[in-house]
Formats: C-alpha cells, structure tokens, sequence
C-alpha cells in the first residue's frame, strides 16, 4: 500500500516532561492503522502533533510525502486532514444535520467549489444511520450516537487521512460492529484510517497495521497477530485490558 502518513522523530517537550520521545509510524493510503496504548501514553498528543493543534518539538511529520509539521491546522486540513476527538467537540447549539453540513460548507470555501451541501450531508447521515434524528440537537442525543456525528461530520471535508480518537466509546455491540464496517468501507474506498481505540477486538479485526505507544514510545509495530502475542505489549497493555474485562 501507498505511504499517506509518515512521522519519524517525532519527540514532544512539556516544559520538563516528556509526552512523545522519537515516535516512528505510519498509515497507508486504503488501510485503518491502529494506534494503541495505556491511559497517558502519548495518544491524543500524537493526533495533536499530527493535525497541528500543538507543534513537535522535533521530528518530521509528512503527509503524501510532504513535511506538514510546521503548518497550521487550517492548511493540513486542506490538504486531507480530518479528525474527530476523544472528548466530543460538538456544536452544541445545533441539529445533528446542521452540525454535518457546517463542514461542507467550509470545504466549498476552500475549494471555491458549489457542492450541494445538504443533499452530501444527507448522504453522509445514510451512511452513518443518523437520517432519523438529523433534526435532533445533538445534546439530545446519546454519546454513542454523538461520536458517529463527529464522524459524519469529518467525513463532509472528504479526507485523504481521517484521524479517529475513541470513536466506538459510549456505543453498544450492535453499533460498533456496523461502524466497524463502515470503516472498513471507507478504507475499501481509498481512505487513510488512523485509529486510537480501547476496544482491542475492535482494533485487531480492522486494522492490518497497529502501533502501540507507551509513555510516550513506540514499543511495538507490526500486525495484529504480531502485537497479541508480543510481551511488551502484553505487560505494558493487553494485560492489563484482560485484567479489567
């Protein structure tokens, strides 16, 4: 598979501590990688590096071959970035349909472009099984079903590389098993997937590539079968995982 994501080096200061020490991955254009890891380890600081909310310290991050670490996040956006977040980043104030749409209506601007935005908001809602609640507001709305509208929501910007932060927390087995196979879908389609995920059986059966962080390193990357059985991970991770389930 094509390389869409490649971060080498990527080390990340605050103040004295140190969140991220010389992380290496990377994520194929059509593939869902997976980025696992204990509480603390450096996940979500990792998205922060990758979208440019925060900026690393040192180490390069490149996107289609190009080193995007130094710009802001508006311009990786425009270049194909899209995420969702680990705590919701809704608006609150709006429909769930209003809250898609807003993106699609960004994206026009960027591109100088006059797709119909409600009638892809719609599309995207059929996807995504939120079509009988679009006129809902999204405090309405249980957590579950608010994270597949941050998804739909990411989805209007039509990323090359969509960052996923937690997105099957707050959803039952029914729905997590159908948005897993969505993923798979999108990635069928050429999509880059980058997933952080707790739900380890979620993780192994859609991700052909995982990595796992812990304080702040990478300790393991390889395939699923490979991570599973891998003791670091296991005594840093999985073991723990087994423990509480």
């Amino acid at each position: 598979m094509e390389s869409l994501l490649d971060v080498t080096g990527v080390t990340m200061h605050f103040g004295g501590s140190v969140a991220l020490h010389d992380v290496a991955l990377t994520a194929a254009t059509g593939t869902i990688t997976g980025l696992m890891g204990p509480n603390g380890a450096g996940k979500t600081t990792m998205f922060n590096c990758i979208t440019g909310l925060i900026t690393p310290s040192s180490g390069e991050i490149r996107l289609d071959g190009r080193d995007i670490a130094k710009l802001p996040p508006f311009k990786r956006a425009r270049r194909g970035i899209s995420r969702t977040f680990q705590r919701l980043e809704l608006f609150t104030s709006l429909s769930v349909r209003d809250n898609i749409a807003v993106a699609g209506q960004i994206r026009n601007r960027w591109h100088h472009s006059s797709v119909d935005v409600h009638d892809k908001a719609r599309d995207v809602m059929n996807k995504l099984g939120l079509l009988s609640i679009a006129d809902r507001e999204v405090t309405e709305i249980p957590t579950g079903t608010a994270r597949r509208v941050e998804v739909a929501r990411a989805l209007m910007t039509d990323p090359k590389l969509l960052l996923l932060d937690e997105p099957a927390s707050g959803q039952d087995d029914r729905e997590t098993e159908a948005f897993g196979d969505l993923l798979l879908t999108l990635a069928d389609d050429g999509m880059g997937i980058l997933l952080v995920e707790h739900d380890v059986p979620f993780v192994f059966r859609l991700c052909s590539l995982v990595h796992v962080l812990d304080f702040g390193r990478i300790i393991a990357s390889g395939t699923p079968d490979v991570i599973r059985t891998d003791q670091k991970v296991v005594d840093a991770y999985l073991g723990a995982v087994k423990a509480t389930a």
